[in-house]
């Protein structure tokens, strides 16, 4: 049987913005969760994907939001993406940090239309703790995770190379369900792998897509 066209990524437009499990759109159809620290990189790697520059909007304060960030690829709604805030340097009291974990524990073990997770790892700080935290809840869920090595461009080569070895290595364990790849928002580079992983996860038979309603939702003002 041969395979659907590639989806144009180029056509990502805003939904909504959900603050847990239970205000999140229909869980039916397709979505890929794009996750990773405050300082990895995950709204530059967003934005190339979709090659538009305002699509994910980044704060001033880095893990100020604690909101899970919807976008979809067409007007049915079907497929989306998913921005999960980062929340390496978010200035907010123990008890509000330990309720977005339990949100964002939530989505990932429960959200039926989940189909895997992007885990973002600056390159040159691979595997933290935070890292490893969201790396045992997808497993936990059988969950499909692709982990972006971000800002390749910052390292040569060589170090690159070794260090993308050394994390595939350290995940070996999980088998297929866990891929690695380099990538660069700078220069796109790994950009055609992503999108060649995102099209598996995201194809809906076309049957299941035709005449779904359109979106008609806008994008509020304030920051996301």
């Amino acid at each position: 049987m041969d395979s659907s066209p590639a989806l144009n990524y180029r056509r990502a437009s805003y939904l909504k913005s959900s603050p847990d499990l239970m205000r999140c759109p229909d869980d039916s159809g397709a979505e890929v969760a794009f996750a990773g620290r405050s300082n990895a990189g995950k709204s530059s790697a967003i934005n190339r994907l979709t090659e538009n520059k305002k699509l994910a909007k980044t704060s001033k304060t880095p893990g100020r939001t604690q909101l899970l960030n919807f976008f979809i690829l067409d007007d049915s709604g079907r497929q989306r993406l998913v921005d999960l805030p980062g929340y390496g340097f978010a200035k907010v009291p123990l008890a509000v940090k330990n309720e977005w974990q339990r949100n964002l524990e939530a989505y990932l073990q429960k959200r039926e239309s989940l189909s895997g997770m992007v885990l973002m790892m600056d390159i040159r700080h691979p595997l933290t703790d935070f890292d490893k935290q969201m790396v045992s809840w997808a497993t936990k869920s059988a969950m499909p995770m692709h982990i972006l090595l971000t800002k390749a461009d910052k390292l040569k080569r060589g170090p690159a190379s070794a260090t993308l070895l050394a994390v595939r290595k350290d995940l070996a364990e999980y088998g297929d369900l866990i891929s690695v790849q380099l990538f660069s928002a700078h220069n796109g580079d790994g950009l055609q792998a992503l999108r060649s992983q995102l099209d598996k996860w995201l194809d809906i038979p076309a049957i299941e897509i035709i005449d779904s309603p359109e979106i008609t939702e806008s994008q509020p003002d304030s920051n996301i």
